[in-house]
């Protein structure tokens, strides 16, 4: 917005009463009296305003550009993930090492309760120094065995989610060819649509070309557990599924009282 100064008038001179001639000296006859008026100065002529000045022209907006029309097309990612050759290879494998995992655990934890219940029956024949050792000895074997599992089980989570990050860069790029090809420029998934035509479902053409471009994936090979997984710079390791710890059958000896 453009701001106008009003400049105020230039002040006059003071103002000059002319009724100073003539009083003392009036002739008789009043009809002949005259009032005299000293001349003054002429009065400075009104100073010029300066021309008012135009507010600037705004710039011209540019003419608002017009929206594509929306050309909707529909994927349900939870029937190519259940068509999906690949797909289905990782939840098979994963599956195994879960399962041989647990395997593992539970013949472990049974050895550890036969140690514990033979270290029971040996109890009254065994000094208290030879006691604490055993009881030490096992829980060192408790404890480096949930270490391992625990590993094993770090590794899998891994392994598994290296092979899916495969399998959705794949998707995604069918996805895109899929929409480029039909001239779709909004692709939704089926569970945020209530309804819908038939012609905006994208899905069965979407499965066919991703079984036929991406029909496995690799999948880091299994680990012993000897070592966690490396983890990535940036990224706090998330938190290990903790193996469950056997107890003790009986409590730890307590020393000879004198």
């Amino acid at each position: 917005m453009n701001l106008f100064r009003i400049h105020p008038a230039p002040v006059m001179g003071a103002v000059v009463l002319g009724l100073v001639a003539g009083l003392g000296s009036a002739p008789a006859v009043a009809q002949q009296q005259q009032w005299f008026v000293p001349q003054q100065g002429q009065a400075p002529a009104q100073q010029q305003r300066p021309p008012a000045q135009r507010p600037a022209a705004q710039p011209a907006r540019p003419a608002a550009t017009q929206q594509p029309t929306a050309v909707i097309g529909i994927v349900d990612i939870p029937e190519v993930q259940r068509v999906s050759t690949a797909f289905n290879q990782v939840r098979e494998e994963i599956e195994r090492r879960r399962n041989r995992l647990n395997e593992d655990l539970q013949r472990e934890q049974t050895n550890w309760r036969e140690a514990q219940q033979q270290l029971a029956t040996q109890r009254a024949q065994l000094s208290a120094d030879q006691i604490r050792a055993r009881e030490r000895e096992l829980q060192e074997r408790i404890t480096d065995s949930q270490r391992i599992f625990r590993n094993r089980s770090q590794h899998i989570e891994v392994a598994a989610q290296q092979a899916l990050v495969q399998i959705e860069e794949s998707l995604a790029n069918i996805v895109r060819q899929v929409a480029q090809a039909r001239n779709v420029n909004m692709v939704l998934p089926r569970p945020l649509v209530i309804m819908n035509d038939p012609a905006f479902d994208l899905t069965d053409e979407v499965a066919q070309q991703f079984n036929r471009a991406t029909r496995e994936v690799q999948i880091p090979p299994e680990n012993d557990g000897s070592s966690p997984p490396a983890t990535p710079s940036g990224a706090a390791p998330a938190a290990p599924p903790a193996a469950p710890a056997a107890r003790p059958a009986t409590p730890p000896a307590q020393p000879p009282r004198r």
